[in-house]
Parts: structure tokens; sequence; C-alpha cells
């Protein structure tokens, strides 16, 4: 336990020291009037004006059309993997999984059907998954800069230039933070090579084929970008992903770096620090509870099979130990980032509820690469306007007045991933060939388990985590289809609400501070941003959690 406190607070030091520098470089990246000559080449061969600012609406269709571009060539690009160089022999990917893994990797979801080594070459997991990585990290990072710029403007009609923000954040954030963080993670063990696999002879006689492959590379821009998709089947249990217990600290730095760094970088953009470390305050506390609960379940080792085993450490890795595993599958989940080191389906019953419930929070503690900054600061809406309502006093955040439109836009954001969770979880249920085929070929666990892992898979779909419970085989039609079509809705959806939000924001003036106006940057209004976002969730998904982690719990 001692061992598991040290690791949480040597994490904390080290996002404590890249805080202030990474989020004022991040606020620097998007408000800066200048333009590298790297960047002015990629305008001219986009056809981009990079001085033509965008209103909400062109800026979307650009998100859109971006993303639509890049499902079509992922797809194309596993479809057409026997062709293409450095297969490794490996066939064309299946229709159905390419769609999922096109979606997936397209909406940051990064949800995995399929064994990595066993299903893509280099060239597909280079140019096709890790582009994508790169990519849709980007697109997040672009869609939270849309709506601080509607918070911090007065009566515009615009809120920046998408393709200006997705240039710059590749170019200047994401390759070079990914480089060092690839440069760190081969110091630490981890491999890269364009080997294929080596057959090798065990002690035993036997021969076994050892995978290779350019896995740092693609390991930091994963973790860096809050993707989550593995190199390997085991993901960032494989040893070659994840070797010693000091790479997988750095690999929760990795994810936790830039998400809670943007608080900082919304509190500089919007001319004030307070509101930043009001936001980072709710994100840290939501973040520490949910880890110290995961951790003690955990140790605590409810169950028959853990009690007569001494420990809870059936699907955990040994190099890494419980305390390793909850502060890695905390931090995952918690960020949209998916990766895994410990399979979540042997958690303990009650122990298993905390990933699934990190996500139903909507993943904003801190949440993935600006994703989670903008689904807070639409939650510290809807606070505001709650506040409003409890205490008499004019719902305003950061001058800006929450009225009807305002207020609709946030709520639509707030159902659509639920109603996307809970609608598909219920059709695979409710269909009865879809319940046979889920029962028979898809849940390895049956009863209260399995209805936890569907749950599980449908909750990280939507939310786009994409972690997986381990325990469903989800290469399946139905689970292919659908859970595309989930990834898809549940991330481009709410990007709409938002940047509709930020333009009908940006097109108000400020009003003044008056006695009336409630603060949103004192710990008042942390603890109850921090309040409602459990409520919300504890209201919306506690009869469903009932039938799944809670009914197991209590057998």
């Amino acid at each position: 336990m001692w061992f598991t406190i040290a690791q949480a607070a040597a994490l904390a030091l080290a996002l404590a020291v890249l805080y202030r520098p990474l989020g004022d470089y991040m606020a620097r990246v998007y408000t800066s009037t200048r333009d590298t000559k790297v960047e002015r080449g990629l305008y001219r061969v986009m056809g981009v004006n990079p001085s033509a600012a965008q209103t909400w609406q062109a800026y979307a269709r650009s998100v859109l059309a971006f993303s639509l571009i890049g499902v079509v060539l992922l797809y194309a690009l596993q479809r057409l993997q026997a062709w293409l160089p450095l297969a490794l022999g490996l066939p064309a990917v299946p229709p159905g999984l390419a769609f999922n893994t096109a979606a997936s990797f397209v909406t940051n979801t990064n949800w995995q059907s399929y064994s990595g080594e066993s299903t893509m070459g280099y060239f597909v997991q280079a140019a096709g998954l890790g582009v994508q990585n790169f990519a849709s990290a980007a697109v997040g990072l672009a869609v939270s800069v849309a709506l601080i710029r509607g918070l911090a403007a007065r009566k515009v009609s615009t809120m920046g230039n998408f393709w200006v923000d997705l240039v710059r954040g590749v170019v200047r954030l994401l390759l070079p933070l990914s480089a060092i963080a690839a440069i760190l993670l081969l110091a630490g063990g981890v491999v890269q090579n364009l080997n294929g696999f080596t057959d090798v002879t065990t002690l035993s006689g036997g021969v076994q084929s050892i995978p290779g492959g350019p896995v740092a590379s693609q390991e930091a821009i994963k973790l860096l970008g809050t993707n989550g998709g593995g190199f390997f089947n085991a993901n960032s249990a494989h040893p070659f992903e994840n070797p010693t217990p000091l790479t997988n600290l750095f690999q929760c730095v990795l994810m936790l770096a830039i998400p809670f760094a943007l608080t900082r970088t919304f509190g500089v953009m919007v001319g004030n620090k307070k509101q930043g470390y009001t936001i980072l305050a709710v994100m840290a506390g939501l973040f520490l509870i949910s880890l110290t609960a995961l951790t003690l379940l955990e140790y605590a080792g409810a169950g028959t099979g853990p009690q007569a085993a001494g420990a809870a450490l059936e699907g955990k890795e040994q190099r890494f130990g419980i305390g390793g595993s909850t502060l890695f599958g905390t931090t995952s989940t918690l960020t949209s980032t998916g990766a895994v080191n410990s399979m979540h389906d042997s958690f303990t019953a009650l122990g298993g509820m905390l990933p699934l419930l990190n996500m139903m929070l909507g993943e904003v503690a801190p949440g993935g690469v600006g994703s989670g900054l903008y689904g807070m600061l639409v939650l510290a809406i809807i606070t505001v306007f709650i506040a409003g309502l409890l205490v008499g006093r004019t719902p305003e955040y950061l001058g800006k007045k929450i009225g009807s439109r305002e207020i609709k836009l946030a709520s639509l954001y707030l159902l659509t991933v639920p109603t996307l969770i809970l609608s598909f979880t219920a059709l695979s249920f409710a269909i009865p060939g879809i319940r046979a085929e889920i029962e028979s070929v898809s849940i390895l666990n049956p009863g209260p388990h399995g209805f936890s892992e569907v749950l599980y898979a449908f909750t990280s779909a939507a939310n786009n985590n994409g972690s997986a419970f381990a325990g469903l085989t989800a290469n399946t039609p139905w689970l292919n289809t659908t859970l595309g079509i989930v990834m898809l809705l549940g991330r481009f959806l709410p990007i709409l609400w938002v940047l509709a939000l930020a333009g009908t924001l940006a097109s108000q003036d400020r009003v003044p501070v008056t006695a009336g106006t409630l603060p949103t940057h004192k710990p008042q209004f942390s603890v109850l941003l921090g309040s409602i976002t459990l409520v919300v969730t504890a209201l919306t998904f506690f009869p469903v959690l009932v039938l799944g982690p809670l009914a197991e719990g209590l057998l």
C-alpha cells in the first residue's frame, strides 16, 4: 500500500512540474499570430487561408469533413492491407472489423475487436492507426480551444480556423512531445524495430514466434493523445509496450499531462487563471476519489476467489501489482485513453464498477485531450444555471449570460452519450436473435457480470474511451456495427453541441460583474461543480448499474 501511495505522489509531483510550462505553451500555440515555415507549406498544400476565421458552422463542417475523409482512408488501408508494404503476410481486414476500427481510431476511441500483432501489418499500424492517433487528438484540442475562444470573445461571429488549430496541434505540440516520449520509452525498454516475427527455441524445445514492431513511436502518441490502441493484443500489459513499474508510471504521466495542463491554458486564454485552477481542483478531486476507492476495493479483495488466493491479483501483471494496476486503470478510464495494463474484467465486482463509473462521468477528470476540458466547461455552465435557480442569482459564466439557447445546447451535450449507452445496451438484450448471439458467442461470464461486459462495451464506445472488460468477444457483426455507430455518434454529436455553444457565447458581449453574479473561481463553486458531476451520473446510470456490477457485488 505504501508503494502505491508513493507512486501516486510521484505522479502528482510530475504533473505539478509540467502544469505551468505546458499549459502556458499550449496557450501560446493557439493564440500566436505567426505561422512557421512548415505550417505555411502545409496550408498551401491544403489550400487553406490561415488568416480566414470561421463561423461555428464552418468550423463544424471542417471537423466533420476531415473526420469523414479519415474514416474512408483508414477503412481503405485495412481492406487493401494484403497489397501494401510491410504487411507481414497478413490478409485484408474483414469489412465489419475494418469499419469498426476506422470509426474507432478516427473518433479517438481506439476500441480494438482484434489482436494487433496478428491482424495489422506495420504499414497499416503506422500510416493508418498512427496517423489517426495524431489527427483525432488534434481535433479534440481544436474543439476545446474553439469553446475557450467563445467564452473569451466579445460580440464576434467567428472562433478561429479549424485547419490552423489542427496543424498547430500536430506540428507544435503532439509531434515534438511524442518524439521526446518515444525516446524515453525506448530508454525504458519499449521495443522499436521493423523485424517482424522472430522464431526462437524455448527451454522446452518448442518454437515460439516473438513479435517486433515500431512500438515505442506508436506507444508515445497512443498515451499522449489519450488514444489507447495497443500495438499488441495485451496492450500496456505486454512487456514490449510497458516493461517496468517505471515505464508504467511514465505512461500515466503521458496520459494526464495535456488534459490537466489544458486547465492552465483555459485560464490564460480567458484572462483569469483562477478559473483554470477551479476546473483543475474539480478534476483532481474526482480523480483522487476514484483512485482511492478503486485501490481500496482491490486491496480488500472482496469475493471467494480473491480471499482464497490472499489478494485480487487475477488478471494483473506481477511487475505492477495491485497499486500499479489501479493507478493505470483509473488514469486510462478517466482520460478516454482506453489503454490497460490489467484486465478490468478480473477486478473485484465493485472494483470493476469504478472504471465503468469513470467513463460514465463523461471522462472529465481530467478527460481526453481536449474533450475532457470542453466536457467540464459544459458541466460548469449547467452548474451556474442550477446555482442561479437555487439562490436567485443571475446565471452567468465568465461574463456570458446563460440563457435558454445555451442551456438547451448544454443539456443536449449531457443527454447524448447516456442515450446512446442505454439504448444500444437495451437493444442488445431486447432483440431475441441478437441476445442469443451475444449470450452464446460474446459473453464469457453469464449473469450480472456478462451484462456488465456489454454495458462496459457501449459505455467505452460512446465515451470514446476504448478500454474493454476483456471478457467480451466483440468481433461479431452486431457489435462491430453498433459499436462503430455509437463511437461516431458519441464523438461528433457532442462536438456539434459544443461548437454551437461556442458560437452563441462568442456572439454575446460581456456583462459587468454585479452583486448578483455568482463567483465561479472560489472553492464553493468547485464543490458544487464536482457534486453536480457526480449527481448527474448517479441519477442517470444508477438503475443500470444495479443490474450489473452492484448486483454482482451483492451476490
